[in-house]
Formats: C-alpha cells, sequence, structure tokens
C-alpha cells in the first residue's frame, strides 16, 4: 500500500548499561520521502541509525518494514531487506578506482575456459551508466577514488548503494565536511534518489540542508525526540531553535528573571 511506510521505528530505546542512548524514538520513513534527522552532538542520531541499519538490537520497541515486524541481528539483515546506509567514512578505498569501489564484493566475472576474471569491459560500463543516471558525470571509471571531491566520493557512494537494491537510504552526515557547490551536488543526488521512489533518512546538523531537501523533518535532543514537522509546517528559525533548545533557554530564562 502507499501509505505504507518502508520502514518505521517505533517507541526504540537503547540502553549501553545504565546508560540509556535512546529513550522512545519513533521514525518512520515513506516511499519518495526525505526524511531529516537533526539534532547537535550527543543527541542519540548516531546510535539511532545504528539501530534502524541493524548494527544495534533495540532494547525496546519494535521496527517494522514494510509493515511487517522484523528482528535485524545484523547489518546483513537490513541490507537484505533493502536498508543501505552511507556513513561519513564511505567505506571507500582510496587508491581503487571508482570502478572496483562501486562494485566491492560484488564484481562481474567473465569466464574463460575454467577460469573466472574480473570483466572490467562490463563493470566500467555500469558503472558509469548506474552514475549518468543519477546526473553524476566523471572524467573516467578507472580514475582512483582518492582524487575525487568529497561531493563526488559521497555521490559515488550513494549511486553503489542505490545500484545494488537500496529501498530505504541511510546517509549519515553526508554534507558535513563539503564547501556549497560540493554540497549543492549532493543535495541534487538526494533529490534524484527521492524521485526514483527511495525513503532517504538525512542526518544533519545543518537545518538550512535539512530544509533544502526534506519532506518531513524530525528533532532528536538527548535520546528523544522533540517531534516530527512536514515541509510547510515549520520554518527555518524554528527547527534552528527547536534543534538548539530553544525552549529549554527559554525557560531558563523566565527562572533568572530574563538574565540570560
Amino acid at each position: 500500500m502507499a501509505d505504507t511506510p518502508l520502514i518505521e521505528l517505533r517507541d526504540i530505546e537503547k540502553h549501553f548499561g545504565s546508560v540509556i542512548a535512546l529513550a522512545g524514538v519513533s521514525v518512520s520513513v515513506m516511499p519518495g520521502e526525505c526524511h531529516c534527522l537533526l539534532g547537535d552532538n550527543g543527541a542519540g542520531k548516531s546510535t539511532f541509525i545504528k539501530t534502524m541499519s541493524g548494527v544495534h538490537k533495540p532494547t525496546r520497541g519494535e521496527i517494522l518494514v514494510d509493515g511487517e515486524r522484523v528482528a535485524f541481528t545484523s547489518p546483513r539483515d537490513a541490507m537484505a531487506r533493502g536498508i543501505a546506509t552511507v556513513y561519513q567514512d564511505l567505506a571507500m578505498i582510496p587508491l581503487m578506482s571508482v570502478t572496483r569501489n562501486f562494485w566491492m564484493g560484488r564484481e562481474p566475472k567473465r569466464r574463460v575456459g575454467p577460469f573466472r576474471f574480473f570483466d572490467f569491459q562490463t563493470a566500467n560500463r555500469v558503472a558509469m551508466e548506474a552514475m549518468r543516471e543519477m546526473g553524476i558525470r566523471l572524467r573516467e571509471p578507472d580514475q582512483a577514488v582518492g582524487t575525487l571531491s568529497g561531493g563526488e566520493r559521497q555521490t559515488v557512494a550513494i549511486c553503489r548503494a542505490v545500484h545494488f537494491g537500496a529501498r530505504v537510504l541511510i546517509l549519515d552526515e553526508p554534507t558535513s565536511a563539503l564547501g556549497v557547490r560540493q554540497t549543492s551536488k549532493v543535495l541534487a543526488t538526494i533529490d534524484q534518489v527521492r524521485k526514483k521512489g527511495i525513503g532517504v533518512v538525512f542526518i544533519t546538523h545543518n537545518v538550512r540542508h535539512a530544509m533544502a531537501v526534506g519532506d518531513r523533518f524530525t528533532v532528536l535532543n538527548r535520546g528523544q525526540t522533540l517531534g516530527t514537522a512536514k515541509r510547510g509546517e515549520i520554518t527555518t528559525e524554528e527547527l534552528q531553535d527547536l534543534m538548539a533548545g530553544g525552549a529549554e533557554l527559554a525557560e531558563l530564562e523566565g527562572s533568572l528573571g530574563g538574565t540570560v
């Protein structure tokens, strides 16, 4: 059904001993939606996406994929259900080519007699075609990944996840270390992904980047959600204020008699 979330997390708690990293977080992602998850450092964003992607098992709460309750025991389980994550470190090898990084672990083979070899011709063609479909134009497929800009590396990693069947794509701070031009490229790629009907979870602490592509916005603070708003229901300033703890500051200011 069109109104069934691709993935839904309900009342997720995650405890590490006596430390409560998540305290009842609920988030859903619809097909073709970019759901932005915002929060400052220590808000619980990393723990939440690792729970969503099968790295952590929730202490309490439930995860549903296509309305069916699931229990991920590893990231491999999540990937089998189409939940893919692109982390900040990208899991790429700088000295290897774009093609090698694109196909890593899934290389197409060609047979010559009893032997099987990496089919470079097919690999190069498919990798470049897949990236062109996403609006990414690189000079050549055997270019070393380490020679690409930060934005280009992000787009290659996103394209790789989409090509290999991502239905929900979790992006961990993809624009955090990029300049304006490279950020624009990554945001445009996110828009292309969304148009394919893939659900995107965009983790960021940059409100303006979130507002550029987001359909819904959820703010995390100290392991709890402060609320979820749709595009048009909240302004950039209101979202920034919520993320920065505006309510807490106002309460503190009131208790101190307006001296904050």
